[in-house]
C-alpha cells in the first residue's frame, strides 16, 4: 500500500481534464448556435475575448524564453545553432501552413455557392495581416528586411513574431556574452516569464468558455 506522501498522483477526474472540457464546450458551441444562432452570434465576444488573452501573452512569453534559453546556455556557438534553427523551424512552420492553406482552398473551396460580394465586406479585421502580406511579396530581399523591426516597441505591439525572435536571439546572445555581470537581468527576465507562465495557466481556465463562444 502507498502512503499518502509517497503515493502515486490522484488521478484526475476524466470530466475536470481541460481538453475534455473545451471538446465538450466545443460541442454545446455548435448545438447552441444550431438552434439558438441569434443567441450563439451574441456569444462570439467570449471566444474574441479568449483569443485576445492568449495573443497578449504570446510575445513576451516568446521573448523571455528565448533570451533566458540562450543567455544561459553561455556558448555562443551553441546559441547561434538554436538561432538558426529558432528561424528554421519558424520558416517551415509557415511553409507547411501555407501549402496546407492552398490545398484546403483549391480542393474544397470555401466560400462557394455562398453568392457573397466580396466588394461589399468589410476588411477591417484582417488589415493587419493584408499589410504584412503587402509587405512581403517583394522577394526574399524584402522578407529579410521585414525581419529586422523598425522598433523594438513597433514588433511587440504589432504582434510580429519573426521580429520577436529576432531581436530576442540578439538580446540573449548579447547578454551571455556579458557572463556574470548579465546574470542579474537573466534571473529578473526569469522571473518575469514564470509570472507570465502562471499568467497562462489562469488563462486557459477560461479555456472551455472561449471555445463555446
Amino acid at each position: 500500500m502507498f502512503s499518502k506522501s509517497n503515493g502515486p498522483a490522484a488521478k484526475v477526474p476524466l470530466h475536470r481534464r481541460l481538453y475534455v472540457q473545451v471538446v465538450a464546450a466545443i460541442v454545446l458551441g455548435v448545438v447552441f448556435g444550431h438552434f439558438y444562432p441569434s443567441l450563439g452570434a451574441d456569444m462570439k465576444p467570449l471566444g474574441d475575448g479568449f483569443i485576445k488573452l492568449i495573443k497578449m501573452l504570446l510575445a513576451p512569453v516568446i521573448f523571455a524564453t528565448i533570451v533566458v534559453g540562450i543567455a544561459r546556455m553561455g556558448d555562443l556557438k551553441e546559441v547561434g545553432k538554436v538561432g538558426a534553427k529558432a528561424l528554421l523551424y519558424f520558416e517551415v512552420l509557415s511553409t507547411i501552413a501555407l501549402v496546407v492553406g492552398l490545398v484546403v482552398v483549391n480542393l474544397l473551396k470555401p466560400g462557394v455557392g455562398m453568392n457573397v460580394n466580396p466588394a461589399t465586406l468589410d476588411t477591417k479585421s484582417i488589415e493587419a495581416y493584408t499589410s504584412q502580406a503587402h509587405a512581403q511579396t517583394g522577394g526574399a530581399v524584402d522578407f529579410i528586411m521585414n525581419i529586422i523591426p523598425k522598433t523594438i516597441v513597433g514588433s511587440f505591439a504589432d504582434g510580429n513574431v519573426l521580429q520577436i525572435i529576432f531581436f530576442a536571439v540578439l538580446f540573449g546572445a548579447a547578454m551571455a556574452r556579458l557572463g556574470a555581470r548579465g546574470k542579474p537581468v537573466i534571473d529578473g527576465i526569469d522571473m518575469a516569464l514564470q509570472g507570465l507562465f502562471g499568467i497562462v495557466r489562469m488563462v486557459m481556465m477560461f479555456a472551455p468558455i472561449g471555445a463555446f463562444g
